[in-house]
């Protein structure tokens, strides 16, 4: 059993830190739900560490078992200590450190006869931005591009908003707009921007061709530099009371427009 003097436990703490975990390349998962995801993906599991309410699971003894299997390190924890590990109210006693996935652009390719993309820029709010990209995925979107300035998708509260969906689609971060640019431009895309009140209502917008959904941060909308290669604006109709709508519901809705046009 490790003691919070072990250097593996030191190793977990310090993954609460964005630029710790991008030097190491690696994140967290917690949960029986989580783990089983990231056992089931092509994402390679660094260590498992449990408590011992783990061994009153039996969902999480076949974790533990499985990952024995494919020779992933287990650790037992005083149920204290991973407590104070853990990011959650009322932990499930298990979590994983997971190799994180490193997509480059070139890595996103087209699965359909038009592309669908997400581009996050400035997206702060980690729970926003996890939406998003459960959204993307269940839309069927070909990758979601994480501009520099949005938050990290491997944070905690994100992590969990993307309930698994971080394991099945793309994500790429840290890229610069030009580097966008020149991607979507090889590729014949179109970059659509929301707007509350400027360019066409989506439903009279064409999505059905290849495109790229823009979505901004939630105080300031996306960049100058980045609204600059917006090829056309759209609008989500409002006819109630309130001025805006939060970022991860227009991304859905959007989505879901472009999957409409699509059928």
């Amino acid at each position: 059993m490790l003691s919070s003097n072990n250097p593996k436990v030191k190793y977990l703490r310090r993954l609460s830190n964005r630029n710790f975990r991008e030097r190491e390349g690696v994140f967290l998962v917690e949960g029986e739900r989580f783990v089983e995801e990231a056992l089931d993906s092509s994402f390679h599991l660094e260590m498992m560490v449990y408590s011992g309410k783990a061994r009153e699971s039996n969902r999480c003894l076949d974790l533990l078992e499985r990952a024995d299997n494919i020779n992933v390190p287990c650790f037992e924890l005083e149920q204290r200590l991973f407590q104070e590990l853990a990011d959650t109210v009322t932990p499930q006693g298990i979590m994983a450190v997971v190799r994180q996935c490193r997509s480059k652009l070139s890595d996103i390719k087209k699965t359909n006869n038009a592309w669908l993309l997400v581009i996050a820029d400035g997206v702060q709010d980690p729970g926003n931005l996890g939406t998003i990209v459960r959204s993307a995925d269940a839309a069927g979107a070909n990758g979601v591009i994480l501009l520099k300035g949005t938050t990290d998708i491997y944070n905690q509260k994100a992590l969990r908003a993307t309930m698994g969906s971080v394991f099945h689609i793309p994500i790429v971060q840290n890229v610069t707009i030009k580097e966008v640019k020149e991607f979507i431009q090889e590729q014949g895309i179109k970059l659509i921007a929301g707007a509350p009140r400027e360019g066409k209502a989506i439903f009279d917008c064409n999505l059905a061709d290849s495109c790229a959904i823009l979505v901004g941060s939630e105080a300031d909308g996306p960049q100058e530099e980045t609204l600059s290669e917006v090829e056309e604006y759209i609008n989500i109709p409002m006819p109630g009371q309130a001025e805006s709508l939060n970022a991860a519901v227009s991304a859905g809705i959007m989505l879901y427009e472009v999957i409409r046009q699509r059928r």
